[in-house]
Parts: C-alpha cells; structure tokens; sequence
C-alpha cells in the first residue's frame, strides 16, 4: 500500500496541476474519471491477505478517494449554480484550452472570441446594475452575496488563465500579437472593473473585506465528518462543545475568583490583556516560551524530542494582510508571530497587543512548536511519509490542541492569569465548533458569530472578525476550525483507553502517536489497538 499510495499522489499532483481551468466542465470530468479508476483499481487489490498496516492504509485510501470524489462534484455544482452569472466564461476556457492544445490559428479567430467575451461582460455588468441599482433601496440577500462571492472568485481563476493565454502567444507570435494585443487589453480591464462592480454594489464593500461564506448544508456536513471518520452528526458535535464550553466558563470563574475578580471572568480577562510586550520584544518573549515548553516535556519525559528538531525552528513576522485572517500566531518549522505595525490605527495595534498577551502566547508558542506542529511535522516527515496525503485539521490541529489540554491538566499553567490565558483558548476551540458548524447549517449568521465570540469568549472585535473571516471563508475546508477541538478530544479518549488503562506509558503512547503520521484518528486508534478490521468497516467510534 506504501508503494500505491505513493504513485497517486504523484498522478495525482500531475492531474491537479494539467486540469486546472476555471469553468471548465472537460477538466472537471477528468478529475472524477482519474479518480473514479483510481477507486476501481483500490477495490480490486487483495484486501483479505493484508497485513494490519496494509488494511489501515487501504481503508484510509479509500475514504481519501471517495472524499475527494464528492468535493469535486460539489465544486462543479457549485460552479453550476453560478453559470448564468458567468456567460463571458465559455469565450475564456475555449482560449485556455487552445493555449494547452497550442493551437495556432489566426489571429482574427482570437480577436473575435475576445469581443466576444468584452461584450458579455458589459452585459453582465448592465444586468447587475439593474438588479442592484447602487444607491438604491432594494435589500440585497444573504444568497445574492453568497453567489457574488462565488462568482468573485471564479472570475480571479478566469483573469490568470486568460493572463496565461495571452502570455503564451504575446510577442511569440507577431501575427497573433498584432491581432490580441488591444482587444486582449481590454478584456483584462473589463473583467477587473466587473470584480470591482460586484463587491461594491452586491459585497457592498466599503474598504473593508466583507465577512461572507458559503455555507455547506448539512448534508455536505454529513459527508464531511463520514470522510473523516468521525461517527457524529453536526448536532452531536455542538452538544460536545457547548459542554465542553460550560467547563470553560466554570474554570474561568474560579481563577477570576482567585485573582480577585468575583465570577466576574471578563474583569479577569482584561487584566491580563493589558499584560502585553512593546514593540520589538515579542520575539525574545517567543524563544522564552518555547524553551520553558521544551525543559518542561523533558523533565517529566513525556515525549521524545530529536535534537535538530529542538534547534531548527525559526521566528518571522506576519504580515498585516495575514493577520485580516488569522490575529494570532501560526506554526510550524517557522513560527509566525502575528504583531501590531507602525501602519495599523492606534486601536487596531491596542488590540494587537492585547490579543496576544504574554499569557495568551504561553498556549500559542507550544501549540505550534514543541510539542505542537513543529515535533509533529518533523516526525511526519520521517515516519510513514507517504500518509502525508491523508492530512487531516482533526490529526494535525487535534495533536497540538491535545497538547493544551494534557498541559492544563498537568497544571502546566500554575497561576491564575496563566490558566486564564490558556482557558481563553480552550473556550475559543469549543466556541469554533459551535459557530462553524451552526454557519454551515444556516442556522448563524457571520454576524452573529463575531458578536458570539465577543460576548461568550471575549475576543477583540478586530480579532473576532478575522477568527470568522478564516472560519467562514473557502481558505479552510468547512470542518477545520471544529477540528481542534474535537481532534483534540479525540486524542484524549485515545489516551483514557492506552494510557490510563495501564496498555502503554504515556511517552510511548505519544511517540507512537507520531510514528503513525497522518491519519483519521479512528485509524489511528486501530493501529495502536492492533485491532483488524474487514474492508467494507466504516466510522463507529464514539469518544465523547
């Protein structure tokens, strides 16, 4: 299976990277086919004669495929949906496909397709004008955004293939050249101004990227958690997090009590929001973080900790665009540290430095170095590479959330600001379920999701719009942000089983854990069980 799974993924990168036009129903067709085959090869392999690792990954596989299979139906549906908003798309795929065939025909076949496509988009550009008169009273709808959005960024996809036709035969081919070279232009400025109509009259942007998503539904929701081996249902899992968040609520009023603050957990909260560095020393506060996570996991030997990877981590700065997405630090080899700059408002950087107190940056730094992303990516690499293709946010975000967890219960954070910091996260995590999935379901509005998160958990307004933005938007696959802290949960149960019930010591489970690389963490319990199952197994495990 090492050797199967490996040559896919490399078919499969050539796949991606050869059918890739926007609105192109040819390449969306040889997608599924490749992988509709692939599916058919995998079913013919001699699963009954496997070995136990073998029938993890041929179960993994499979679920990967089919997964794959039914988000790229959904996706051309979605493109589907949109079609009519789209009629200038037909002109820009016949061109991509051309310049993929290199095709070389007259010059004036290729002007005529683009004033072709320069006429529908100025008629497209005359019917949202009427349907949205800008300054007008009509109420624009959820859905109507929802679509614009879509259409938004197809048009993005359109704009660089046609970028890449052009380019293909600019200057190479003066016959040609002579032909395109205006009406090319033109074509290119039509669509920008066209982008730029949509976000202003549908988006109704006003400077400010618009908080908009495309909710999945439920059934999509469904689907997605099958694909993940997770044997819930979108219901089920709210229930676990708002427990979960119960819990959150109870801690944090006892350490508000023992800081002074009564129940009053949001008095106790912006004590330690004011508990931030100046300008420029927040990477010396990083490198301290970390050091102190890595002597503590030494100390009382919880996992092993090769020595390169302890030395080869890096810091960098996150670039104000990023931190629109994501106001807090990301991980991994490198670790990025979101901060204010000297170009944000006086507020913005107020809220900056309180998002990302010293105490709020205790459970971030460890979370995406060691024993967070940085050990995981590390091992990953070394251990079972092949599995990379199975990537999962409930593996990855789950393992490094575990960590918060165990650390808490370790009392890892001895004071009452730092178990304040590091619950503020943790109601963060079940406050992600929560939200995301009720956004997918269409029961909670992005806007009602940024006042959650500021009224429940108590995030900055600027930084609850990003954690929404990042949760909503396509940049993530819609279960990523529930992922944390059901990954998490999951890891944790794992360890109740193996751990707790005597089976393995707890650094043999977590090295374990990481020699097994990435899997649907319902597999990866198999594995460390030894458990063998039969081909037509599905998701049943329960751990909440």
């Amino acid at each position: 299976m090492p050797e199967v799974i490996a040559w896919f993924a490399e078919d499969w990168q050539s796949v991606r990277s050869f059918f890739h036009i926007a609105c192109s129903r040819e390449d969306g067709e040889e997608i599924i086919a490749f992988l509709t085959r692939t599916l058919e090869r995998l079913g013919r392999l001699d699963f009954d004669s496997m070995g136990q690792s073998d029938r993890i990954d041929w179960l993994a596989f499979r679920g990967y495929l089919e997964a794959t299979v039914a988000r790229e139906r959904q996706r051309q549906q979605r493109e589907l949906e949109v079609a009519d908003y789209l009629p200038f798309a037909a002109g820009i795929v016949d061109l991509a496909h051309r310049r993929r065939r290199g095709e070389r025909p007259k010059g004036q076949q290729f002007a005529t397709i683009l004033d072709s496509v320069f006429a529908s988009i100025a008629k497209a550009g005359d019917e949202i004008r009427s349907r949205f008169p800008e300054g007008g009273t009509k109420k624009i709808s959820p859905k109507d955004k929802v679509l614009t959005l879509r259409v938004c960024k197809l048009m993005t996809r359109l704009q660089t293939d046609l970028e890449n036709w052009a380019s293909f035969y600019h200057e190479y081919d003066p016959e040609i050249t002579w032909w395109i070279a205006k009406p090319y232009e033109e074509v290119k400025r039509a669509l920008e101004n066209h982008v730029k109509l949509l976000r202003r009259v549908v988006l109704e942007e006003d400077g400010e990227d618009p908080v908009v998503g495309d909710p999945i539904g439920r059934q999509a929701l469904l689907d997605d958690l099958a694909s993940e081996w997770i044997a819930y249902d979108p219901e089920d899992l709210i229930e676990i997090a708002e427990k979960e968040f119960e819990w959150c609520q109870t801690e944090r009023r006892k350490a508000a009590r023992e800081m002074g603050f009564g129940d009053n957990w949001r008095a106790a909260l912006a004590h330690i929001h004011d508990d931030y560095l100046q300008p420029g020393e927040q990477p010396g506060l990083v490198r301290e973080l970390a050091e102190e996570a890595i002597a503590y996991l030494k100390k009382h030997d919880l996992v092993t900790i090769p020595a390169l990877c302890e030395t080869t981590w890096e810091m960098k700065m996150m670039t104000p665009e990023r931190q629109k997405v994501n106001p807090y630090f990301t991980g991994g080899q490198t670790i990025s540290i979101s901060f204010p700059t000297n170009g944000m408002t006086h507020e913005e950087k107020l809220m900056s430095l309180r998002g990302n107190n010293r105490h709020f940056a205790r459970a971030t730094v460890q979370h995406e170095l060691i024993p967070g992303h940085h050990l995981q990516s590390y091992m990953s690499e070394r251990f079972r590479p092949y599995r990379k293709i199975f990537r999962t946010p409930f593996f990855i975000e789950g393992w490094a959330l575990y960590w918060e967890i165990i650390l808490y219960e370790k009392d890892f954070h001895d004071t009452a600001p730092g178990r304040t910091g590091a619950l503020f996260w943790r109601a963060h995590r079940a406050a992600r379920v929560i939200f995301s999935l009720r956004f997918h379901l269409g029961q909670m509005t992005a806007e009602e999701a940024i006042a959650f998160l500021e009224r429940e958990v108590g995030h900055e307004h600027r930084n609850a719009v990003a954690e929404v933005r990042r949760s909503v938007s396509d940049e993530y696959p819609p279960l990523y942000q529930a992922a944390y802290l059901l990954g998490g949960l999951q890891m944790r149960a794992l360890r109740a089983e193996l751990v707790d019930s005597g089976m393995m010591k707890e650094k043999q489970f977590h090295d374990a854990v990481l020699r097994e690389s990435h899997l649907p963490i319902e597999l990866l319990r198999t594995a460390l069980l030894g458990d063998v199952f039969e081909k037509e197994h599905r998701c049943q495990w329960r751990f909440g």
